[in-house]
């Protein structure tokens, strides 16, 4: 499904280097918006506005940001903070054209209930975070929604090759990438010692939610 349109306000900006922290103290965020048809420049917006909003979205939302009435239409290519606080300092916009397809990577997030998640002993792995795909910005999703509800056993498993986006989005990731799947308890952990990168137990069999 195609996003809703985001628009937010920004003016240029002309502090630079320390200066930059004065704009901070003023609630303002510094910024930059590039892209392969724009050379960089800078640009600075309220603080407070742009971090609730950016909090609600992901990397592949599509935002429209208004500088002083020129419009670009961008999403977020990456978010500084404050190693103490925590909060925003600086933000990068990469600016994409409506007409030309960009290839990025989209957040998966995992919905339903999975019958399988009833029986004892057996945990859900999330293994796959993020697929990578090709599509004209307006079509870029936001999220895409993996439904568990289909597992109803143990060796269940979802692949890329299961996903259905429709014929505007192009999928990247190896087909045979294992998004979710279904196992022993015991078996999981007899493979965490041989494991690189241990997946997210999602959810776990009767007789481990006991314990």
């Amino acid at each position: 499904m195609a996003q809703e349109e985001l628009i937010m306000k920004a003016e240029n900006r002309t502090v630079k280097g320390k200066q930059v922290k004065a704009l901070r103290r003023a609630g303002y965020l510094p910024g930059v918006i590039y892209g392969r048809h724009l050379e960089a420049f800078p640009i600075q917006m309220n603080a407070h506005e742009v971090s609730l909003k950016l909090s609600k979205l992901s990397s592949s939302s599509l935002i429209t940001i208004d500088v002083e009435g020129t419009p670009h239409a961008v999403i977020v290519r990456d978010r500084q903070r404050d190693p103490i606080y925590g909060r925003l300092i600086h933000v990068d916009f990469l600016a994409v054209s409506l007409t030309e397809t960009l290839r990025t990577t989209v957040a998966i997030s995992l919905v339903g209930e999975a019958p399988v998640s009833k029986l004892a002993d057996v945990v859900i792995l999330h293994n796959l975070y993020e697929l990578e795909v090709e599509c004209l910005p307006q079509d870029l999703p936001a999220k895409i929604e993996v439904d568990i509800s289909g597992l109803q056993s143990v060796d269940d498993d979802i692949t890329v090759a299961d996903l259905k986006l429709g014929d505007k989005i192009t999928i990247l990731t190896d087909p045979e990438e294992v998004i979710v799947s279904v196992s022993y308890a015991q078996e999981k952990a007899a493979a965490e010692g041989e494991a690189v990168e241990e997946p997210e137990v999602v959810e776990k069999g009767k007789k481990e939610e006991a314990e």
